[in-house]
């Protein structure tokens, strides 16, 4: 595995055991002790009382990420992972992650956890609801939840059930591992003043927010990360979006378009999970599987952490550039709202499985919403400037 370079990341991985050195180090012990028969205790174990010193069982994985190498924010969140993982089991659990393309293409990452050929992932569930729609739910979908409302719904408010339901067909589990925030509303090659003005252009752009714009005239396209800078510079598609400043920096799209609009109506709040294969999950010893629970979740804390900290320096550097930040115009989001609105009506009335998520999740919506639109909101719109 290529370990990270990030001065950020490797401060808060010390940082990370420096304050919770007493769970790190009870998580390592107990899973060194709970797997003692996978391992041998050392000689000169102190008979006085000391613990004995126990080599856990043993364990080398592969994951396959959807994303290059390049985005730190994103595959740095694997890295992360995997060296925490190592670190709390003294060495002997060991992932190493691999970007998109290496061992897989970017959006094959589900079919390679699913039939063995890795023993897990990084992506986004929504890249697949070819597959099943309502895999969507894992991740976002246009005008709902935002990163806190998404990983309250998960972890605390019925989601993770629901999901878990949805990935059993493929023989997989999934973990929340970070949350880019509200996203930007892409790049594109000339300006949308309109509506109309969407029909026929080419943009990448997938899950469900893919199927609106689809349903506002636009010819979607849905290419891996990797692959949008050259299709936009090339001119084979006229706008993309990706997630924001930081990243998208990083990718360059900047000197290929100039406008760049907001709000990513479509990913309020999107989460990335990591896939685990059935075989390979329930290979795991009860210990592992809680130390890559916990190490996931603290990942995903500070993929989330390093947006909120990169994206402003990075708009500036960007704004700097020659681009132009548009706001998408109110027609756009109306019918961008109706037309989301439609398209969930519309796979709830066909699909018994998505229609049991949707009720679910828009009971957690609407509470959320209501919650959110009293304090949330009204400080949000004493405090934050458009700057």
């Amino acid at each position: 595995m290529s370990k990270p370079t990030d001065p950020q990341l490797a401060s808060s991985r010390r940082a990370l055991f420096r304050n919770a050195g007493s769970v790190v180090a009870g998580a390592a012990v107990g899973a060194a002790m709970g797997v003692a028969g996978c391992g041998t205790t050392q000689p000169g174990a102190d008979e006085g009382g000391a613990p004995a010193v126990v080599t856990g069982k043993r364990i080398r994985w592969r994951l396959a990420s959807s994303f290059p190498r390049s985005l730190d924010t994103i595959f740095g969140g694997a890295e992360e992972m995997a060296a925490l993982v190592k670190a709390m089991t003294g060495g002997q659990f060991d992932i190493r992650v691999y970007p998109a393309g290496e061992l897989v293409p970017a959006l094959q990452v589900m079919d390679a956890v699913q039939n063995g050929t890795v023993q897990a992932g990084q992506t986004c569930s929504y890249y697949y609801i070819g597959k099943k729609p309502a895999l969507a739910f894992d991740t976002c979908v246009p005008f709902g939840l935002t990163s806190r409302q998404q990983i309250a719904w998960l972890e605390q408010g019925g989601g993770r059930e629901l999901v878990d339901g949805l990935f059993a067909d493929f023989g997989i589990k999934t973990l929340i591992s970070g949350n880019t925030g509200v996203q930007m509303g892409g790049w594109f090659k000339g300006e949308v003043p309109d509506l109309a003005s969407l029909k026929g252009l080419r943009m990448r752009i997938p899950g469900m927010g893919g199927k609106v714009m689809a349903a506002l005239g636009v010819s979607v396209q849905n290419i891996g990360g990797g692959d949008i800078y050259p299709a936009l510079e090339r001119g084979a598609i006229d706008a993309t979006e990706w997630v924001g400043p930081y990243d998208d920096e990083k990718l360059g799209f900047h000197k290929a378009a100039k406008n760049y609009y907001y709000p990513g109506w479509w990913e309020p709040g999107a989460s990335m999970s990591v896939y685990v294969g059935k075989k390979a999950w329930d290979d795991l010893p009860a210990e592992y599987r809680e130390i890559l629970k916990v190490a996931a979740a603290r990942a995903g804390l500070s993929m989330q952490a390093k947006y909120d900290a990169l994206n402003p320096p990075a708009l500036e550097r960007i704004l700097g550039q020659g681009v132009t930040m548009r706001p998408f115009t109110d027609d756009v989001m109306a019918a961008a709202k109706d037309a989301a609105g439609q398209l969930l009506a519309d796979e709830a009335a066909s699909d018994p499985e998505y229609a049991k998520v949707l009720q679910a999740w828009t009971k957690f919506r609407d509470a959320s919403f209501k919650w959110f639109g009293r304090a949330e909101l009204a400080y949000g719109r004493s405090a934050f400037t458009a700057g």
